[in-house]
């Protein structure tokens, strides 16, 4: 049966507000997946996400050799001007046309995080096709995104609101900033490792998605965070991250739309259990320790199993 919480999340004295399907906090048989949205003082018209945690930029890392991105020296590949009609790349689907990521399950720590200053395009190749925009903020949330490859200037990274899929960007609007830290799921074993500077921090038990609505797997990272007050997320913030459901038709009718997101419960009682729409759930205290640590830009990365266990304590609180 659905589960509506009796107390509905409310917005945080930011007003900023994670909400489910255009403002339906749905909570089917416990599970949840994340549409983060905000208002802010700048109009009717204006929607973002919650306010990021203080600009702790984040730490990705990872189980394998920890490597900048490499880039290749090659003569400069110009740049074809964007359209002004392009799409913007926001907390929907992003559009279409954009590469594979192509090592998705990849757990080496990307170093780098790109963070657009201005609008600037989003292309599927260094000097090929533009097709969509990015800006500094993507609903409410400094974006910033982890650097996958460079080029000539170029610079491909993981798409926001896609799964598995990069965007190359051009030499310009865009400054980067350290990744340190980065989290890495395993769904067989059922364990979140939150690692610094490529060393094992804490591990932790998880829930993961059902069946027919997996936690996708592959690289992402976390997109943002927002407070909802009320008992089924322990009053305690939760991340959106840069991935949605693979099957978006798979979940429920109000969750249409929603990323899916890294956060905690009313209680522990399936831990170590598939029962989510894709989500990712945590200990109380485990997902507070992650927001006093990581910030927007650190990578998450979903796999079935590391090949070797991977050393750390691991947690149920």
């Amino acid at each position: 049966m659905p589960f509506v919480p009796s107390e509905p999340p409310a917005p945080s004295r930011t007003r900023a507000r994670l909400l489910i399907s255009g403002g339906l906090l749905a909570l089917l048989g416990g599970l949840v997946a994340l549409t983060l949205v905000i208002t802010s003082g700048a109009g009717p018209d204006r929607v973002g996400p919650p306010p990021v945690a203080p600009n702790r930029m984040p730490t990705p890392i990872a189980t394998g050799p920890a490597n900048t991105a490499p880039e290749t020296v090659e003569p400069s590949i110009t740049a074809i001007p964007p359209p002004d009609n392009l799409p913007v790349v926001d907390y929907d689907a992003a559009p279409g046309g954009f590469p594979a990521d192509p090592d998705p399950l990849s757990t080496v720590r990307l170093r780098e995080g790109l963070r657009p200053t201005a609008r600037v395009g989003a292309y599927d190749a260094p000097g090929g096709r533009p097709r969509a925009f990015l800006e500094p903020n993507l609903a409410g949330v400094t974006l910033v995104m982890p650097i996958v490859q460079r080029r000539s200037g170029w610079a491909a990274v993981l798409l926001p609101s896609a799964n598995r899929t990069l965007a190359w960007v051009p030499p310009g609007d865009w400054t980067t900033v350290p990744l340190r830290d980065q989290l890495v799921v395993e769904r067989k074993t059922y364990r979140l490792t939150w690692l610094r500077d490529d060393q094992p921090a804490q591990s932790w038990r998880t829930t993961l998605g059902t069946r027919a609505t997996p936690t996708p797997l592959g690289r992402t990272f976390v997109l943002g965070r927002s407070t909802l007050t009320g008992r089924v997320y322990a009053d305690t913030d939760v991340f959106a991250l840069g991935a949605i459901p693979d099957d978006p038709d798979a979940v429920p009718t109000a969750l249409r739309g929603a990323h899916i997101g890294l956060h905690t419960w009313y209680n522990d009682d399936d831990l170590g259990t598939n029962v989510t729409d894709g989500c990712i759930r945590i200990t109380r205290s485990g997902q507070r320790k992650l927001l006093d640590e990581i910030g927007p830009g650190t990578m998450l990365v979903v796999v079935d199993k590391l090949p070797a266990a991977t050393p750390g304590p691991l947690t149920g609180g």
